[in-house]
């Protein structure tokens, strides 16, 4: 076996609540690492912005490990967004509290943790959402009447006439 230690997570209850081993995003979530390392999300990336204006801006937190930025196949330009991979939670924590808000190219950027587990005892239930179905959500209220087909519509019409 290899002479060296894995980087583990710690568990979900162990994180810190505040300084620099906060993993809560934004929207008060739990950031979870990535196998590689911490993803951070930049949105309202301007469309004309390049690789090394995100370098120059994020390099400055930390040693970037990967940046992604995708464009538009038929334009060539930046779709708005781009992830970057920062290898401490230390560093993707500055990057996310120095560079939201900020201005780049007369655009502001967003910047949050990409991977977040739900805050806790809110939103909705299973996958599906409010819908229904198989993916989980809400099922239907009791008391409540299904639709009927046209077909199954006249044949309790003719039963009570």
């Amino acid at each position: 076996m290899a002479d060296t230690e894995m980087d583990l997570d710690q568990p979900a209850g162990a994180e810190a609540t505040n300084g620099t081993g906060d993993t809560r995003t934004h929207a008060n979530a739990t950031a979870v690492r990535s196998i590689e390392g911490w993803i951070v999300l930049v949105t309202n990336v301007h469309e004309e912005a390049s690789e090394e204006d995100l370098n120059e801006l994020f390099g400055a937190y930390g040693e970037i490990k990967n940046l992604h930025m995708n464009l538009d196949r038929r334009t060539g330009y930046v779709k708005g967004y781009a992830l970057i991979e920062l290898s401490t939670l230390e560093e993707a924590r500055a990057a996310i509290d120095g560079a939201h808000n900020s201005k780049l190219l007369d655009q502001t950027l967003s910047v949050d943790f990409a991977f977040v587990r739900p805050p806790p005892g809110g939103g909705a239930k299973g996958r599906g959402g409010a819908r229904g179905g198989p993916g989980g959500g809400e099922a239907a209220k009791p008391g409540r009447a299904r639709s009927r087909s046209p077909e199954g519509q006249k044949k309790d019409t003719d039963e009570v006439s």
